[in-house]
């Protein structure tokens, strides 16, 4: 297989099936307006011979150890029987005192842990309380790390002024370094996917790595081994700030930690297969009450520049509801008072795309709310005789069994699924900080579905700094790493199976004028700019 990716004759082959398959669906019987459809994903073939090689050579640069580990394949070994690979299980014998779980990846598992380096400074007595950091070009201890069978993902911090070599900066806080590796890529009508330029000082390490801004990250994408890698930093495109990384400051730090990865990890499993786009099964009973109006069908004028929203039919997961009760609402929050349905009433309205200052490829222009804001029903007055509710005390839950991404001072939790079918996260918003870090929802916490995660709130950079509500939103993992793709529908699909009713799509048409609310976007935004050292002011 090429550097790049699949070969032509394969693209061509599933090019060709994807349209039989559309094809068929369309011959066979007409579609409702109102269906929803899962996400198509495809599998990439993971080359691990290929990877065996780079970790010999990492290894053999370390004399001192490379003898103790095996690189001959036991034939009488099933094909994806680990023992068939002996120098992977050793590695992963190794890793997993500092990666959980690593070889539940199946792909080959990059990060800058030099397993080699680490290993012969044992060999030669260094004290077993030697920073880790050292054998891993000064990077904190991992703060994430995530492995499954679609691959992995971990979170690494680098110290202001810390590594040799590195420039001056006058961000006071650790640089945030996330990687993805993964054998799981979805499939979604992007137009700009796959673009962003060379990086010509490590061409020779990664001769087809991108570097590109999205969504308020500076990512870094490059295949090896035939399997999709990111590599991404938050930051802001404008003049450094102390409180704000500048993406310029990015630059050197994400290059840094391409320049350290070893492989450290991973395990040869059974092939993944490509997973084709599907119609979603929905109850056959109809809600008297459940309604909804289209996915895209924002309030006229919120969003970006008064563009409209982002019709996506698309249910991207099958999920438990995140609110724990019916009934519930989505509605816009920043702009309620114009919406005549009111925030706690049917139909829902979609508010994905309401203009913000946040970058979502999906949105009129790039810019507009990434998620979709959600209300529990009002308590009922005692006169009403149904059962009393404390309005603090709404409970939030885990839509899926997953995986917990969270640090402590972090106002988001993240859950991400990783299996043989998806690799995608959640993410909740408003939720007090305090309060989570109370009940251990934090980085590595395994959860279940539907177990409670938190309560509804208000928490936006402090107590009562929003409404009380919910924010839910969904990233997808493609050849650029994590994206936001519209929530809505699938958060429709969700509600009509925890109500276990389906829903009624009604139109299009709404009167009034709305104004705008809080943390809308500013008239003038700053545009991404990936030249090196290039700067602009912030409004």
């Amino acid at each position: 297989m090429p550097p790049g990716g699949e070969t032509v004759a394969r693209k061509g082959f599933r090019f060709v099936s994807l349209l039989l398959a559309s094809l068929s669906l369309l011959l066979a019987s007409p579609i409702a307006a109102d269906e929803f459809r899962s996400p198509s994903l495809t599998a990439l073939r993971v080359d691990w011979r290929a990877a065996l090689d780079q970790l010999r050579t990492e290894i053999s640069s370390r004399p001192q150890v490379a003898g103790d580990f095996i690189f001959v394949p036991r034939r009488s070994v099933p094909r994806f029987d680990p023992r068939g690979m002996p120098a992977l299980v050793q590695l992963n014998a190794v890793s997993s005192q500092f990666f959980t779980g690593i070889a539940r990846s199946s792909v080959p598992v990059l990060l800058p842990f030099d397993a080699a380096a680490y290993l012969d400074a044992q060999r030669s007595g260094a004290p077993s309380t030697l920073s880790l950091s050292r054998h891993q070009a000064d990077f904190n201890p991992v703060d994430m790390f995530d492995a499954g069978p679609a691959g992995y993902s971990a979170m690494f911090s680098l110290e202001p002024g810390a590594g040799d070599g590195m420039p001056s900066r006058t961000f006071t806080k650790p640089v945030e370094v996330q990687i993805t590796g993964s054998a799981l890529v979805y499939d979604i009508a992007d137009p700009a996917g796959g673009k962003g330029e060379p990086v010509k000082p490590l061409a020779a390490i990664y001769p087809d790595l991108r570097k590109f801004i999205r969504e308020g990250y500076v990512r870094y994408a490059f295949t090896r081994f035939g399997v999709a890698y990111v590599v991404s930093i938050q930051c802001l495109d404008s003049v450094a700030k102390p409180r704000r990384l500048a993406c310029k400051e990015a630059y050197p730090v994400a290059e840094r930690f391409l320049r350290a990865l070893h492989v450290a990890g991973g395990q040869r499993m059974r092939p993944l297969m490509d997973v084709a786009s599907d119609l979603t099964d929905r109850p056959a009973q109809r809600s008297a009450d459940f309604s909804y109006r289209p996915s895209g069908d924002i309030i006229p004028n919120t969003g970006y520049r008064k563009q409209g929203g982002h019709p996506d039919a698309m249910a991207y997961a099958q999920i438990r509801f995140p609110l724990e009760k019916a009934p519930a609402f989505v509605h816009s929050q920043s702009y309620a008072k114009r919406d005549n349905d009111g925030p706690t009433a049917y139909p829902w309205r979609d508010n994905f795309c309401e203009s913000r200052s946040f970058e979502v490829w999906q949105c009129g222009g790039g810019y507009g709310h990434q998620g979709e804001d959600i209300r529990a029903a009002e308590c009922p007055s005692p006169a009403d005789g149904r059962e009393p509710c404390d309005p603090k005390q709404r409970s939030v839950v885990a839509v899926r069994d997953a995986m917990v991404i969270r640090a402590s001072k972090d106002q988001a939790a993240t859950l991400e699924v990783n299996s043989r079918t998806e690799h995608i996260r959640f993410r909740y918003m408003h939720m007090n900080p305090l309060a989570m870090n109370a009940d251990g929802v934090l980085n590595g916490r395994i959860v279940t579905e539907g177990e409670k995660i938190g309560v509804i709130s208000n928490y936006l950079d402090h107590p009562a700094g929003t409404s009380m509500h919910l924010h839910f939103d969904v990233q997808v993992f493609t050849r650029d790493g994590w994206i936001w793709v519209s929530p809505y529908v699938t958060l429709v699909s969700a509600y009509e199976r925890l109500i276990r009713a389906r829903g009624h799509e009604i139109g299009t048409e709404i009167a009034g004028n709305p104004q705008p609310g809080a943390h809308t976007l500013p008239e003038d935004v700053v545009k991404p700019d990936l030249r090196e050292g290039s700067s602009s002011e912030e409004n």
